[in-house]
């Protein structure tokens, strides 16, 4: 098991690293194929999907403590990402999305995970569980990109575009695909919220009122967002506050509470 993480984290590195240096040559390597890196980070995920089934799916239901959960998170982010790749002009998230997916995928099989067994799935659950693993893995993209659209953003406006720079496409794509991203990850946190509700049948009973109001608190965020960029055309370093003030949320809702109830107060 454990060789088959460093594997992965290898074949995510390789890929990250070849990322890098395309981006590194600029307008020289626009035309270039992103074959060769993007099937690296497949072959990744391919292995990483094993691992990730392997670890998470047991007998009692579905072993998600915190390294685990993780390492799913990372799979699902990094497979929207690889997908996505294929047909937008998002690969070079992947220089700094593989890395960290690969550090995931070693902590998990290197550390313990005494997390909490989630049993008797119901079609309800399963519901909430994929709709809320999508919409964290399509809104940490999004953050990634706003993030990277920042330094686009300060590069311009400090009329420094250099070869990086003018190897990424027009500000305009970058914000539409950022839109994009949240548009549909919005929907999906809706969807993980209002199942959530449904078919959970104790909130407080199952430590997770903390994670519905983190929750909730980035729905909010979000929504906003998204109205404000609807009817106020709200873009640039207004929109890059917004998605990573709701990215911080969400990180916290699901990753914090797990965090420290599972490691600082051991409690599963």
């Amino acid at each position: 098991m454990t060789l088959s993480a460093f594997a992965v984290s290898l074949l995510y590195l390789a890929a990250a690293l070849l990322l890098g240096r395309r981006l590194l040559r600029g307008a020289e390597a626009s035309a270039q194929s992103r074959q060769l890196p993007l099937a690296l980070a497949a072959g990744g995920l391919l292995l990483h999907g094993y691992l990730v089934l392997v670890t998470t799916v047991v007998d009692g239901g579905l072993h998600l403590g915190l390294f685990n959960a993780g390492s799913l998170v990372a799979w699902a982010v990094a497979l929207l990402l690889t997908v996505a790749a294929w047909r937008m002009p998002v690969e070079n998230l992947g220089i700094a999305i593989y890395p960290v997916t690969g550090l995931l995928v070693l902590a998990s099989a290197l550390t313990p995970d005494s997390g909490t067994v989630i049993s008797g799935s119901s079609r309800g659950l399963d519901l909430h569980i994929l709709s809320s693993v999508l919409a964290y893995s399509l809104l940490t993209i999004a953050a990634f990109q706003a993030l990277l659209l920042a330094v686009q953003d300060h590069h311009l406006h400090n009329r420094q575009p250099g070869g990086v720079i003018r190897a990424l496409p027009p500000l305009q794509t970058m914000e539409r695909l950022l839109f994009r991203m949240i548009a549909v990850g919005f929907i999906l946190l809706s969807l993980s919220l209002l199942s959530g509700l449904v078919f959970l049948e104790d909130i407080f009973a199952q430590h997770l009122l903390h994670k519905t109001v983190l929750s909730l608190l980035a729905w909010c965020l979000f929504a906003a967002l998204l109205w404000g960029r609807w009817r106020l055309g709200w873009r640039g370093r207004v929109a890059i506050r917004w998605t990573l003030a709701g990215f911080v949320a969400l990180m916290l809702a699901y990753f914090g509470s797990k965090f420290v109830l599972e490691l600082v107060l051991q409690r599963v």
